[in-house]
């Protein structure tokens, strides 16, 4: 085996038997120029130092170029230009990021026109009337399911017959086919506020609703109850904008018994002796009327969430407890005019 420093160009023996040399880095590696030594070699004068062009005052320039000088601030009145960043690669193109998830809202809806449902009718819910209402129930406008039945309130998620029941109104859960005997069973009376059906109350225009009003006074005065109940916080505000020709500011509102000034069908009406009406002299009958008193009820609709089902049952009970005590108080009037007619005889 050679030593570390022998050069295999001259070290190297051809074998006596012919046999082919082994591969080496003959013509191709001078090993002896990649010794370490700690010091040059004598024969090699040392090389001088190289230092960057850049700390140099003069910076080496190629052979057969000319020498630009280079401004000192002494010399130079010009600023010195900025040093060009280099500029970076684009960025290759990447995926749009995912759409982030919208909250679910509903849409609004907006308005329609009669000519939507006329297919319907435009009045497809009858008025459930009669002499001697004790409460005239009053409705924003038939829904497409009651427009359909022709009876009140048909809608299944529609909480108005139930809250009648839970609340006394009415003595059990009567059904919307029963919608036309509720003023001869209970003196119940049923209308509306705006005759056309729609799918909800945000399909309605503000001047249909407003010129309802007129038409509801009327009904007061024609069969007088003695309540009027208005099922609903848009539509007092409908009564409240034509009456006051202004719109019902915040805290002007309260569901309940609305004070005497608000009395519905004030004046003599239509009253005439021995048309189907009020009977004159029996419980609030006569030529002269002070008008009905107000009740302002939450919407029974099931989209009206507004309120809890327990503050709805509560408005509601204030009502029916006046109720079952005015029927008590009806009874007890009629057996004494009973007992006296009997008198008489």
């Amino acid at each position: 085996m050679s030593s570390p420093l022998s050069d295999p160009l001259t070290d190297f023996v051809e074998p006596p038997d012919g046999t082919p040399p082994p591969p080496t880095f003959a013509g191709r590696l001078a090993l002896r120029d990649f010794v370490f030594t700690d010091r040059p070699a004598a024969s090699e004068p040392p090389g001088p130092t190289r230092r960057s062009t850049r700390l140099s005052a003069t910076p080496a320039r190629r052979p057969g170029t000319v020498p630009v000088p280079v401004p000192t601030p002494s010399t130079s009145s010009a600023p010195a230009s900025p040093v060009p960043r280099p500029t970076k690669r684009p960025l290759p193109p990447s995926l749009p990021p995912s759409p982030a998830k919208r909250a679910r809202t509903s849409t609004p809806t907006s308005y329609t026109p009669p000519t939507t449902y006329a297919h319907l009718g435009a009045s497809p819910l009858p008025d459930a009337v009669g002499p001697n209402l004790l409460v005239l129930f009053v409705g924003l406008n038939p829904g497409l399911q009651t427009a359909r039945s022709r009876h009140a309130y048909a809608h299944p998620t529609n909480h108005f017959w139930r809250l009648l029941a839970s609340s006394g109104l009415t003595p059990r859960l009567c059904a919307p086919t029963e919608d036309q005997q509720m003023p001869r069973l209970y003196g119940l009376g049923l209308t509306n506020i705006v005759a056309r059906p729609s799918r909800n109350g945000a399909e309605l225009s503000k001047g249909e609703m407003d010129a309802g009003v007129a038409v509801l006074e009327a009904k007061a005065r024609r069969w007088r109850p003695e309540v009027v109940c208005i099922v609903g916080k848009s539509i007092w505000e409908s009564v409240w904008r034509v009456r006051r020709g202004k719109g019902m500011k915040k805290g002007e509102f309260a569901y309940g018994w609305q004070g005497e000034g608000e009395n519905m069908g004030v004046g003599e009406g239509d009253w005439e002796e021995g048309r189907e009406g009020v009977v004159e002299g029996e419980g609030n009958g006569g030529r002269e009327w002070k008008g009905a008193r107000v009740f302002v009820a939450t919407s029974t609709s099931g989209l009206a969430a507004t309120l809890k089902p327990a503050e709805k049952e509560a408005i509601w009970k204030e009502l029916g407890d006046w109720a079952v005590k005015r029927r008590e108080e009806r009874k007890a009037e009629a057996e004494a005019k009973a007992e006296t007619a009997g008198t008489a005889d």
